[in-house]
């Protein structure tokens, strides 16, 4: 049987070694007791979780009971008073026939699968990556796409409003066109009117529209170089992001669908409902979705909204020039038809006037022919033998009553006064005559003129109308152009404007 050995926990008088030796075995003792301990627990260590350390300052027994009391089933109450045991949550590999639950154990050393693990998780952080790339492509493709759709409605908006700028200058030269035309006019008819007025009033009108129309060309361009700028953008990120999946067989509008929306500039956009959407990852300087991808997606989120408020403007102009410029050329045409209508209100009282006139002459021609056959007639022949006795002023009764003062007789008297008043009264005729001669002649050349006015602005009319046809083109307008004097039209144009 063992021998017990005596304590060594004694009195210091009855000790035979010294206190020295024994303190040096106590110590010595103690510390390969410490490091019995130490090796020990870091043995073991590498193989417990951080959270299993017990309290050195509570019994092992205790400490290991409290550290696995979450570990077993709970004893939950059912309504109709009987009991279940349910394990706790979270999550680890539940032994039910233990009734134990231990938490998810995480090794700290490596074990032997170490290498297949890190290649896995490599391969995980490659697979997100290139997943990350691929939605980060798949969003600028997207916006390229709708940049893109947004350059073509731009660029047929900008083809509307240069036609619609076509037609203002076209509208500049008919008006110059109009105004030259109206040159033709005799210098009468060159009174300032208000057709002329409109004219004028017409042609400042299409020089604001004309630079209102630039500068939304202006402004149109400045967008349209933009918006190539961003799609180039974005189509070098995007090609940039597709080299990392180009072996990657999943489409790009899989993802979008994915990701719950159909397009990355449109984030206002709520998701499908038959997927849960993605939210915008943050931007990351070293991941797929960099700053400079944010900062090209919110640029072109801002384009597009720019361009929308653009193009809505554009048009809404283009229209507004368009019945702006038909108002103006249909008020500039009533006014001319306005003095046409008066014109040929003043042409058709100056005929009446001048067949009046006309008739008047005539009766006047021969009322004054006949005075003067009645002056003749009075005055007597010409040749003393064609006179008769009756005629003659040497009669007997004539004789021979004129030797007395007392008595003398009218006859002769009488006839000078009355050929005297029929010779000026035929001179009076004579003036008349005259002047209603040139009254006449004026009146004639005044209607005359009258209707070159009228033919000219039936011309001007006709002209506008026939200019102003959508078919003709800017081009065909300003052949029509010629650099020449209205004072001083071509020989052949009055006869072309007579013969229109």
């Amino acid at each position: 049987m063992p021998v017990l050995l005596p304590s060594t926990d004694r009195d210091q008088d009855s000790r035979v070694g010294a206190p020295e030796w024994h303190q040096a075995a106590k110590a010595t003792s103690r510390k390969a007791h410490l490091l019995t301990d130490r090796c020990g627990k870091e043995a073991v260590t590498m193989w417990q979780p951080k959270d299993s350390v017990l309290d050195p300052n509570v019994a092992h027994h205790l400490g290991r009971a409290a550290y696995m009391e979450p570990w077993r089933f709970r004893v939950e109450m059912l309504k109709g008073g009987g009991t279940v045991e349910k394990p706790p949550p979270g999550e680890g590999v539940t032994l039910w026939k233990g009734k134990m639950k231990p938490p998810a154990w995480y090794a700290r050393l490596p074990l032997p699968m170490h290498r297949d693990a890190r290649a896995q998780q490599t391969a995980e952080v490659v697979h997100a990556h290139a997943r990350g790339a691929r939605l980060t492509a798949a969003r600028l493709g997207r916006a390229q796409h709708q940049i893109n759709g947004q350059l073509r409605l731009l660029l047929r908006q900008r083809e509307a409003t240069d036609r619609r700028l076509s037609e203002v200058r076209k509208g500049l030269l008919i008006n110059e066109q109009s105004v030259k035309l109206r040159g033709y006019r005799p210098k009468c008819e060159k009174i300032p009117d208000k057709a002329d007025s409109m004219l004028v009033w017409e042609r400042e009108e299409l020089k604001s529209m004309k630079r209102k129309m630039e500068k939304d060309m202006e402004r149109s361009e400045a967008l349209l170089k933009a918006l190539a700028s961003c799609r180039d953008t974005l189509d070098f990120y995007c090609q940039e992001r597709l080299q990392a999946v180009g072996l990657m067989n999943q489409p790009l509008d899989k993802v979008l669908e994915q990701a719950g929306r159909h397009s990355w500039v449109d984030i206002t956009r709520p998701p499908t409902p038959r997927t849960q959407g993605l939210k915008t990852p943050p931007p990351d300087p070293v991941g797929a979705y960099t700053p400079a991808c944010a900062k090209a997606l919110f640029e072109a989120k801002r384009l597009l909204m720019e361009s929308k408020d653009i193009l809505a403007e554009l048009a809404k102009n283009e229209v507004d020039i368009q019945n702006q410029q038909q108002e103006i050329s249909d008020r500039v045409c009533n006014s001319l038809a306005q003095k046409m209508r008066e014109t040929l209100e003043l042409k058709e009282r100056m005929t009446m006037t001048l067949g009046l006139m006309r008739g008047t002459i005539h009766r006047c021609m021969k009322f004054n022919q006949e005075m003067y056959v009645t002056r003749g007639l009075i005055k007597g022949p010409l040749l003393k033998r064609d006179l008769e006795a009756r005629e003659k002023l040497n009669r007997p009764l004539v004789r021979m009553y004129q030797r007395h003062v007392g008595t003398q007789l009218p006859e002769a008297t009488r006839l000078a006064q009355g050929t005297d008043l029929l010779t000026r009264h035929n001179l009076q005729m004579e003036k008349n005559l005259k002047e209603l001669r040139t009254t006449h002649d004026n009146l004639a050349w005044s209607l005359n003129c009258k209707k070159i006015g009228h033919d000219v602005d039936y011309d001007v009319v006709r002209l506008r109308l026939r200019q102003l046809h959508p078919h003709v083109c800017y081009e065909q307008a300003k052949r029509l152009i010629n650099d020449w004097d209205p004072r001083t039209p071509p020989p052949c144009s009055r006869t072309n404007t007579s013969s229109k």
